[in-house]
């Protein structure tokens, strides 16, 4: 799931990626997450801002849905422009 919003002249492109945790030598996966990745650029996607950040729960744990990814990486892209990058 891929989106990219736009907010206060800077584009928030978020894209959600499934993540399985592995348990054994067998390679069965013992759960699945999903984590957010989450770009930050000029509106007119020209410069990246910033490496892309990969993004977790707390404790780095994995989002349990991929709209709790997305709306967690929007709200983290939003944090960072309003605390770094907004003048």
């Amino acid at each position: 799931m891929n989106r990219i919003y736009q907010y206060h002249g800077f584009e928030i492109a978020v894209a959600v990626e499934t993540d399985f945790g592995w348990k054994g030598a067998r390679g069965v996966p013992a759960s699945v997450g999903y984590v957010a990745i989450v770009k930050i650029s000029k509106a007119d996607g020209s410069v990246s801002v910033f490496s892309p950040l990969r993004l977790g729960e707390l404790q780095g744990k994995r989002f349990t849905s991929e709209s709790d990814a997305l709306m967690s990486g929007y709200s983290a892209g939003r944090r960072l422009v309003d605390d770094l990058l907004a003048s």
